[in-house]
């Protein structure tokens, strides 16, 4: 058994309510548990700045942004930090890179890689002081934009992050959560929350939503209601369904930023992804029940489901232990372009925003 019991995210000395309540209050305390500490965004930020440093001796006139998780907050423990260089470059300087990375100690060259026949080449590495994965990109300021967009609709829908971080938590642990490996990544993840959310029958995200109420339903949608071969999902002029046109991808979302790009067109693992979501609506659905044999009020009920592992809780004690010296320290980089939409376009993917006449709202049920 686990020395931390899979669950350290819930209080000994709190008594959690029965049923969608106390999944409620796990769900709350499991954010609040899994949220990078002062010491962990530090460390993260140290190591931010040290690449930046690296390629402007390299490059003085190239501009370091950080995207992904890291950049939107919604960052588990042993999630990587995504860079991009912007600059100009007659070939992009991916072995150049390497090599400095290598020389100057911040990583083996047995954890270094690079993916150079991608359609967007990347190196990728294991920083050796803090042990934290790092990819690092050239010249795609699309992922900026999108970590952009995903904090705008953070603001928008208070909830949504706490509703994400347990997804994430949820399909990581199940090897779900890459598209190289045919999972869903976290942007597509977020565009279906947000989805959810939009075309709710009641008003979320507010102070008195139950997140455990929340989680079982998105798990029921995408779990057994939702028709993946027919339908895409879209987020745009308040959120709607539409029937497919292209009935190739596994999962079909139009990315709200780049017209003809659909995000699920590498999630081939749609099938487990779908059991993974019916099974944990059916756990969770038995868990809630009190009148359940093996409900209890001392026994997790949102750890039915994830866990965190003694390996992780290790290692952030070790990195407190090792950076407590740390402080937090200012933003490493400005934004340097364009916010990727403007107030007259809120109402592309505002949650009040009303939807068009024309559009075609089919039935989701298999």
């Amino acid at each position: 058994m686990s020395k931390f019991r899979d669950c350290p995210w819930r209080n000994p000395d709190y008594h959690y309510g029965d049923g969608v309540i106390g999944l409620h209050e796990e769900i709350e305390h499991f954010y609040q548990y899994i949220l990078p500490t002062p010491c962990e965004h530090a460390v993260r930020n140290e190591l931010v700045k040290r690449i930046e440093n690296l390629i402007h001796d390299l490059w003085p006139q190239a501009l370091v942004e950080i995207f992904g998780s890291f950049r939107t907050g919604l960052l588990l423990p042993n999630s990587d930090i995504d860079i991009v260089a912007i600059g100009l470059w007659e070939k992009l300087p991916l072995r150049t890179l390497e090599s400095e990375l290598i020389a100057r100690g911040f990583a083996n060259s047995s954890t270094m890689f690079v993916v150079d026949k991608a359609q967007v080449p990347i190196i990728k590495f294991t920083d050796r002081a803090t042990k934290i994965k790092v990819d690092i990109s050239f010249n795609m300021q699309n992922g900026v934009q999108s970590a952009e967009l995903i904090k705008f609709l953070k603001s928008e829908y208070k909830g949504l992050a706490k509703l994400v971080m347990v997804l994430k938590q949820f399909l990581l642990q199940r090897g779900l959560n890459e598209v190289f490996s045919g999972g869903i990544s976290s942007y597509s993840l977020i565009m279906m929350c947000i989805s959810f959310l939009q075309l709710h029958s009641r008003h979320l995200c507010n102070e008195k939503t139950n997140f455990g109420v929340l989680l079982l339903e998105f798990f029921e949608l995408y779990g057994l209601r939702f028709n993946y071969s027919q339908i895409e999902i879209s987020i745009e002029n308040g959120g709607g369904y539409f029937m497919r046109d292209n009935l190739r991808s596994p999962l079909c979302i139009p990315d709200p930023l780049q017209p003809g790009n659909d995000l699920g067109r590498g999630s081939s693992r749609i099938v487990a992804i779908r059991q993974a979501f019916q099974y944990a609506y059916r756990v969770l659905s038995q868990a809630v029940n009190p009148l359940d044999d093996s409900f209890s009020s001392n026994r997790s009920i949102l750890g039915r489901i994830i866990h965190i592992s003694d390996e992780v809780i290790d290692y952030r004690a070790w990195l407190h232990q090792t950076f407590k010296h740390l402080v937090v320290i200012d933003n490493v980089s400005s934004l340097s372009i364009q916010h990727p939409f403007t107030e007259q376009d809120n109402w592309k993917i505002g949650k009040n925003a009303a939807k068009e006449s024309s559009a075609f709202v089919p039935t989701i049920m298999n």
